[in-house]
């Protein structure tokens, strides 16, 4: 009698009893308020954080404008206080809600979010550093917080999940592209000659991308008519370069836009951190952890349409 292999699609049931008891009671809900956007509660927490983000980003920018520094110099220092408070609270709260707060702490986001916070608090603990480095490299930092939006809006994920499906045909096509640069910059060399700017093979090359990108600088330019006709090729060749990448992300796009399958959620893995776990999921897609269960809560507005 053939004995049957355990299936290796679900994992057993005691596989992760090492890891430890999930969360719950207020870690729990905190979490669910901070890192789920698919509640009612979550949603209306990130898009007050959204508001908090642009707000800030705004006051960094408007603190650069000299006249506007000079004017309203104490009510900018004041709000980036305000906003770096808020921030901080925001941070201590995502340490402390999740299971692996050193696994937070060092993933793109945590480092994000740390990178919203310290150059205000060094400016303020460290002002020797204004004799070694200008202070305004660190306040440029609080730039950081922009690239907080992209845990927050749902199609940055689709964004990100097309770039990632794709990015193979984008590397042949970018290694294709970056022989015909090679070489057609070569040929400029030859046909050109120092006499005309191309003076190597490296800065014909220079030429050959700025020309295939139609950016054109117009620092080195053709002076042979062969060299005109050549770059002419290289110009119309542009076009179509620039549309081929595009084109291989639309398409990756709209092939998971038209898959028949479950809407993906905010929800994430209590161990690994990771997020877009399907509605029907039970365990995670990265590290194999049971999820919690799934429960949307829907406004209003959405059960009307309905």
């Amino acid at each position: 009698m053939v004995s049957r292999q355990p299936s290796s699609k679900s994992p057993p049931s005691n596989a992760y009893a090492d890891l430890g008891k999930p969360l719950s009671g207020w870690r729990l809900r905190l979490y669910t308020v901070i890192f789920e956007a698919d509640t009612v509660a979550g949603r209306r927490f990130d898009q007050w954080l959204i508001v908090m983000i642009v707000l800030s980003v705004a006051v960094v920018m408007a603190d650069s404008v000299a006249t506007l520094r000079h004017s309203f110099g104490s009510a900018f220092n004041a709000m980036e206080w305000l906003f770096t408070a808020v921030f901080t609270l925001e941070y201590i709260a995502r340490l402390l809600c999740v299971r692996h707060p050193a696994r937070y702490a060092t993933s793109f986001f945590g480092v994000i979010d740390l990178l919203a916070l310290l150059p205000t608090y060094l400016a303020l603990f460290f002002p020797e550093l204004s004799a070694l480095i200008d202070v305004r490299v660190l306040r440029l930092l609080r730039v950081f917080r922009i690239f907080k939006l992209t845990a927050y809006v749902l199609e940055y994920q689709g964004l990100a999940m097309a770039l990632a499906a794709s990015r193979r045909k984008i590397m042949v096509f970018l290694l294709g592209v970056a022989m015909v640069v090679v070489i057609l910059g070569t040929v400029m060399y030859v046909v050109e000659g120092p006499d005309n700017g191309f003076t190597s093979i490296p800065t014909s090359v220079y030429w050959a991308i700025t020309t295939v990108t139609t950016v054109g600088f117009g620092d080195i330019t053709p002076k042979t008519d062969l060299g005109r006709m050549i770059a002419s090729f290289m110009m119309l060749l542009g076009w179509g370069t620039l549309a081929v990448p595009t084109g291989i992300v639309t398409a990756e796009m709209a092939a998971h836009r038209g898959m028949r399958a479950p809407k993906p959620t905010t929800r994430t893995c209590h161990e690994c951190l990771s997020e877009g776990h399907l509605s029907n999921a039970r365990y995670c897609f990265d590290c194999g952890a049971p999820l919690t269960s799934y429960a949307h809560q829907e406004e209003p507005s959405e059960r009307a349409e309905r």
